[in-house]
């Protein structure tokens, strides 16, 4: 039996510094960091963020985790997402993944999953 994706992202730990940097890097990319940069400034809003990504992504790869945030519509309804700033999340997810040397397979299982969400996400 292979290894899980849980387990190829390093388990809570590896996921935990995933987002931790996924989030920083959306903070720092000038197509996104309108939407992002404010959290800076709530504390409490961007711990409860990268909370629901944490168990989003760790349960989605097949962990412990339990995602108990909004569905995908719910969550980004009336953010009006374009697929430019949809690609810019997904270059920057790639680019963190590639950074922590995620294996290739497993970062292509991971844009997989995040595509498969993309029509949950724009223009809702």
């Amino acid at each position: 039996m292979g290894t899980s994706m849980y387990e190829r992202l390093g388990g809570a730990s590896g996921i935990g510094h995933l987002v931790d940097d996924i989030v920083e890097a959306h903070m720092a990319n000038p197509l996104i960091q309108a939407r992002f940069l404010p959290y800076r400034e709530q504390p409490e809003r961007l711990a409860a963020v990268k909370r629901h990504l944490r168990d989003f992504l760790g349960m989605g790869s097949g962990g412990p985790e339990q995602y108990d945030g909004k569905g995908m519509v719910g969550a980004h309804r009336g953010m009006n997402i374009g697929a430019e700033e949809y690609m810019a999340a997904m270059d920057d997810i790639l680019g963190v993944l590639t950074k922590h040397g995620v294996d290739e397979q497993t970062r292509k299982d991971v844009l997989a999953i995040a595509y498969s969400l993309k029509g949950e996400i724009l223009r809702v």
